[in-house]
C-alpha cells in the first residue's frame, strides 16, 4: 500500500469516528451517555496509573476567587520563570517588581521529598448564548496537578499544604505594604514607602541587636504560640521624650518584617463596639499602632463627679441647649474595653500581629494597661548618646570618625538632646557645606544646652533654699511664742 493510499484510509477511519462521536453525542440520551463515560474512565484507570486533581480559579456560588488557585499560581512562579516556555508577566510591589507565571496550556515538574509530580495550566472557554457583534467567551482557567498513584497519602497531605504555606509566603513577600487609618469606624490606606531601618536608626548596636532578635524569633513563632496556647501577637511599648526616635522605630519594625501599619486613632472611635470593628478588620502579619496613648484618651476608667446638679431641659436657657448640641461627641472608648483590644478573645483574630503603644509620659498610664503580658517588651528610647551620633554621623554625612567626634562625646555626657535635634544639626543646609562646619555646630548647640542646664539646675537649687530658710524662721517664732506662754503662765 502506497503512502498516499495509507493516509487516504487514515482520514476516511478519523472522519467516520468523528461522525460516530457526532450522532453519539447528539442522538443518544444524557443518562446513557453518562453511563458509558462513567465506565469507560473506570477502564481507563486500570491501565493510566496516575491521579489528577483540579484546582478552578472561581469556585463557589458566587464564583469568588480561589484562594487555593492563587497560592498554587504564586508557588510555580519560581518554578515556571525556570522551566515553562511561555510565561506571564505582571508587575507588583509598588511596580518595581515583576511577577512571571504559566501561559496557559504549560506544563511544569516538581519534586517533593524525592517524588516527581507535574503541573499543567488550562482554561475552559465557553461562548455566551446572546448574540453580538463582538462576542464575549467566558474563560474558566484551572491548575491540573498529576502524580503516580503510590503517591496518594503524600500529595494529598504535607505537599498541597505545603504549596498553600509557601504561597501565601509568596504573596506576602509580593505583595504592596500599606499604611493605614481610620476615620471613625473605617479604615482607609495609603502605600508605605518609610526608608526606615535599622541600620540607619540611631540607637546603641546592643540595643539595636536584642530588639531584632526579638522580632524576628516573634515572627518565625506560629508553632511556639499554638503549642502554648497563646494569640500569636506581641505588645511593645515605645517611650521617652519626643524627638527621640519612636515613630521611627516603628518604621523600622515594619520594614524588618515586612508588615503592615495600622494608625489607630483612638479619639476617633466612638465606643468599645467600634473598637472591636476595627480590630477585626485588620489583617495578619500587620502593626497596630496607637501613638501618644496618654493623650488620646482619659483612660483612667472614672468619669468627673458633677458638682452642681443638672437642671431640668425646660429649665435651661436656649443659648446653652444650642451651644451643648453644637459641641462634639467625645469618644466612649473605656479602659476595660481597651484592655478587650489587647488580649480579650477578640484579639486572638488573625494571628501575627504586633500591638505598639507610644508616650511621652509613661508614668501617667494605668499600670494594668502596660502590665506584662499586655505591653511584653518595654523599649526607652531617650536623649542621644555617644553610639547613636556615630550612627547619624555616617547617616548624614558618611562620617565614621573625626577629630571633633572626642569632643562631643564629652558634651553628650553633659548635655540632653534628643537624635532628631542632633540630626538637624548634621543636615547640611547647603550643596557646598563641609562635615566640620555641621560638627561645629553641633558642639555650638551642645555646649549651650550645657550652660542651659546648669543655670536651671541653680535656679532650682535656689528655689529649694528659699522655702526652707522661711521654715527655719517659721520654726524660731513658734519657739519664741510657746516660751512667753509658758512665763505667763508661771507668773500667774
Amino acid at each position: 500500500m502506497s503512502l498516499r493510499n495509507m493516509i487516504a484510509h487514515l482520514g476516511s477511519v478519523v472522519a467516520s469516528l468523528m461522525f460516530i462521536w457526532a450522532v453519539f453525542q447528539q442522538y443518544f440520551p444524557y443518562q446513557f451517555r453518562s453511563y458509558i463515560e462513567k465506565y469507560s474512565q473506570r477502564l481507563v484507570s486500570f491501565v493510566y496509573p496516575y491521579i489528577q486533581i483540579t484546582f478552578n480559579e472561581f469556585t463557589g456560588e458566587r464564583l469568588m476567587r480561589s484562594e487555593a488557585y492563587s497560592a498554587i499560581e504564586n508557588y510555580l512562579s519560581s518554578t515556571s520563570s525556570s522551566q515553562a516556555k511561555r510565561l506571564k508577566a505582571d508587575i507588583v510591589k509598588n511596580n518595581q517588581s515583576l511577577v512571571l507565571s504559566m501561559d496557559d496550556h504549560e506544563e511544569v515538574a516538581d519534586e517533593f521529598r524525592g517524588v516527581k509530580l507535574w503541573w499543567a495550566s488550562g482554561k475552559h472557554i465557553a461562548k455566551t448564548q446572546s448574540f453580538s457583534f463582538y462576542p464575549v467567551t467566558d474563560e474558566k482557567r484551572f491548575y491540573k496537578l498529576t502524580f503516580h498513584k503510590r503517591h496518594r497519602d503524600l500529595m494529598i497531605g504535607p505537599y498541597l499544604n505545603h504549596v498553600l504555606k509557601e504561597g501565601r509566603a509568596i504573596k506576602v513577600r509580593n505583595r504592596q505594604r500599606k499604611l493605614y487609618t481610620n476615620n471613625g469606624s473605617m479604615w482607609s490606606h495609603v502605600v508605605f514607602e518609610h526608608p526606615a531601618t535599622f541600620q540607619t536608626l540611631a540607637m546603641e548596636p546592643e540595643k539595636k541587636e536584642e530588639i531584632m532578635e526579638d522580632l524576628t524569633t516573634f515572627s518565625k513563632a506560629e508553632e511556639f504560640y499554638s503549642r502554648i496556647g497563646r494569640a500569636w501577637k506581641r505588645g511593645y511599648l515605645l517611650y521617652g521624650p519626643p524627638g527621640t526616635g519612636k515613630s521611627t522605630m516603628i518604621a523600622a519594625m515594619a520594614n524588618l518584617l515586612g508588615y503592615d501599619i495600622y494608625d489607630l486613632e483612638l479619639t476617633a472611635v466612638k465606643d468599645n463596639t467600634e473598637l472591636r470593628k476595627l480590630l477585626i478588620e485588620t489583617s495578619s502579619k500587620s502593626i497596630i499602632v496607637i501613638e501618644d496613648i496618654d493623650c488620646s484618651l482619659d483612660l483612667t476608667g472614672q468619669r468627673g463627679k458633677k458638682n452642681e446638679k443638672e437642671e431640668p431641659e425646660d429649665m435651661k436657657d436656649p443659648r446653652q441647649k444650642l451651644t451643648k448640641d453644637q459641641e462634639p461627641k467625645s469618644s466612649q472608648v473605656t479602659l476595660s474595653g481597651l484592655l478587650n483590644f489587647i488580649d480579650g478573645l477578640w484579639s486572638a483574630c488573625g494571628g501575627e500581629r504586633l500591638i505598639v503603644f507610644t508616650t511621652n509620659f509613661v508614668e501617667k498610664l494605668d499600670p494594668a494597661l502596660i502590665r506584662k503580658g499586655r505591653m511584653d517588651k518595654h523599649i526607652e528610647l531617650s536623649y542621644c548618646g555617644f553610639e547613636a551620633f556615630k550612627v547619624l554621623a555616617n547617616n548624614y554625612q558618611k562620617l565614621e570618625s573625626h577629630n571633633l567626634f572626642r569632643r562631643i562625646q564629652e558634651l553628650l555626657e553633659e548635655a540632653r538632646m534628643t537624635p532628631a535635634e542632633v540630626a538637624e544639626h548634621l543636615m547640611p543646609k547647603t550643596v557646598s557645606t563641609d562635615p566640620e562646619t555641621c560638627l561645629e555646630s553641633l558642639i555650638q548647640a551642645l555646649e549651650s544646652a550645657k550652660e542651659e542646664a546648669r543655670l536651671k539646675a541653680e535656679k532650682e537649687a535656689k528655689g529649694e533654699e528659699l522655702p526652707s530658710q522661711d521654715q527655719g524662721k517659721t520654726t524660731e517664732s513658734q519657739v519664741l511664742a510657746e516660751k512667753t506662754v509658758g512665763d505667763e503662765n508661771s507668773v500667774h
